[in-house]
């Protein structure tokens, strides 16, 4: 049974990144520069666009945090993303999620320019992908397929379970796992909160990605030998075990279903830390306009 490290992972990609964002700057280019729009104070919110600016400065980007107040009207909040569609030096930026709710979520990332969606939630994004055309992959899932990769993890013709249809992973994975493509080629089931046989289907897999936000909901007796098992819950939950009070637990019961896997992701340091990396590489592409040229 292997470990997948996203944590190992995600540092040696920034490194790639910072070197060639020196390459860039000896040779007088455009430095990459990303911008985030944090509507309120939401407390996770904060974390994770905290976590986006100290990545930025690690690697060498340019970043810029526009805060604006939860108040803010959604006209207003659409004006903002108009500037900085038309903002030359900005070459992707994210409206961090979620909004506050008198703000439609679908109307913020249809404005958003697709060019500058680092993202990969615009529509137009989202049917590239589909389409298997160069587009901006949404993060979490470019960070899935980074680690399936860089473990040379096997997945053509391969029954691939996916529990979980959002469209920020559920959905998305489903599509990427069976496009022609590596990783890729898999026979892709895609499983919901309506779908009966679960464990039966789950028993099928060769490769589970499980994105269901329920702690530790899958368990061992879900699990056939040797399936490759890719955990991107996270839950907190109350612990007299730890420091904070708190511990975060994955949508895997690990200890039990670990022994079962060829290869696994833990929580935390699994998925996690390879979101923010797979911003940084569409960032890195839009500043060098790989993908609309």
């Amino acid at each position: 049974m292997t470990v997948i490290d996203g944590k190992k992972i995600s540092e040696e990609i920034q490194n790639e990144i910072s070197a060639e964002v020196k390459k860039i700057r000896s040779s007088g280019g455009k430095i990459p520069h990303l911008a985030a729009v944090l509507v309120g104070n939401d407390g996770a919110s904060e974390t994770y666009v905290g976590g986006k600016v100290k990545a930025c400065e690690k690697v060498g980007f340019k970043s810029t945090l526009v805060r604006l107040p939860g108040t803010v009207s959604e006209n207003d909040l659409l004006k903002k993303i108009a500037e900085l569609n038309c903002d030359n030096d900005i070459d992707g930026f994210i409206v961090q999620l979620p909004l506050p709710k008198h703000i439609s979520d679908r109307k913020v990332i249809e404005t958003i320019d697709p060019k500058k969606d680092v993202d990969g939630f615009h529509p137009v994004n989202v049917g590239r992908m589909a389409l298997n055309l160069p587009s901006y992959l949404p993060a979490t899932p470019y960070g899935i397929l980074q680690l399936i990769e860089r473990y040379k993890i096997e997945t053509t013709g391969k029954n691939c379970v996916v529990i979980g249809r959002s469209h920020i992973v559920g959905s998305p994975m489903s599509i990427l796992m069976a496009r022609n493509a590596y990783p890729g080629n898999c026979t892709v089931t895609i499983t919901h909160s309506k779908t009966k046989n679960l464990k039966e289907i789950c028993l099928s897999a060769d490769i589970l990605i499980v994105a269901l936000g329920k702690a530790e909901f899958l368990t061992a007796d879900y699990v056939k030998q040797g399936t490759v098992v890719i955990d991107v819950g996270i839950t907190r939950v109350k612990s007299d075990k730890t420091k904070s009070g708190w511990k975060l637990l994955g949508d895997v019961k690990y200890d039990e279903v670990a022994p079962k896997c060829s290869f696994i992701t833990p929580v935390p340091g699994g998925v996690g830390p390879m979101t923010i990396t797979a911003l940084l590489m569409n960032t890195l592409k839009a500043s060098k306009m790989e993908i609309y040229t």
